[in-house]
């Protein structure tokens, strides 16, 4: 049990010394990459859904 309580105390004490934490505009900036590289892909596999779409009906349009 003394394990336990030794590692969630250094556990604290690392969170408060030694974690850097970003400043709020920091956070903005990372907030908007991460923003704008998710609008990024969802438009890049939307694309490629509807290429693929595309090409599976013509493919199945020749059997039918």
């Amino acid at each position: 049990m003394n394990k336990i309580t030794t590692y969630f105390r250094e556990s604290y004490k690392e969170l408060l010394e030694k974690v850097s934490w970003p400043t709020w505009s920091e956070l903005q900036q990372s907030t908007v990459i991460v923003l704008v590289a998710t609008l990024l892909i969802t438009v890049i596999v939307w694309i490629m859904d509807l290429i693929s779409s595309s090409i599976l009906h013509l493919v199945y349009s020749f059997f039918s």
